[in-house]
């Protein structure tokens, strides 16, 4: 055999090896590709009446609804809050990571409408977010950030 002959052998081998590893890794349960499209048949049929209205009900209207974390806690600083720490809590436009704490190493996020990063008006507001924060939500070893409209740092807190 010729060395071309070698080479071009070794490049039909690999392919064959690549495009054979690569089919199969997708398949976590040994390659029975049809099981997703049968279960998802089932579910259709299961979910439809007669005349095809779906009876499926949205995620958010299963059992009881559940208001976002910045809701909660607005609702919470609008309860228990000084008038300082209630106004800040009106510029809150999100909180992310209030509802999964493990004590070892919590953070929560605090999205904001303020403006103007450390420099602008939110450092004042940030430390009274935070503090309401801790007072809402305890953890051994957990950090509250908060953020101004555009993303910048305005400040951060433990709870």
């Amino acid at each position: 055999m010729g060395m071309k002959s070698k080479i071009a052998l070794g490049a039909v081998v690999g392919i064959v090896v690549i495009g054979a590893a690569s089919a199969n890794s997708g398949d976590s349960d040994g390659g029975s590709a049809d099981t997703s499209t049968s279960a998802s048949a089932e579910q259709r049929s299961g979910d439809t009446k007669q005349d095809g209205a779906s009876d499926a009900k949205p995620a958010e209207d299963k059992g009881t609804e559940k208001a976002s974390q910045a809701e909660q806690f607005k609702a919470f600083v609008r309860k228990n809050g000084t008038p300082q720490e209630k106004d800040a809590a009106s510029h809150v436009t999100k909180v992310q990571g209030a509802d999964e704490q493990n004590d070892i190493l919590d953070a929560a996020d605090i999205y904001t409408d303020f403006t103007g990063g450390i420099m602008g008006e939110g450092m004042a507001p940030a430390k009274l977010l935070t503090s309401a924060f801790a007072d809402w939500k305890q953890s051994d070893n957990g950090l509250v950030t908060v953020y101004d409209a555009d993303g910048e740092l305005l400040g951060t807190g433990n709870f």
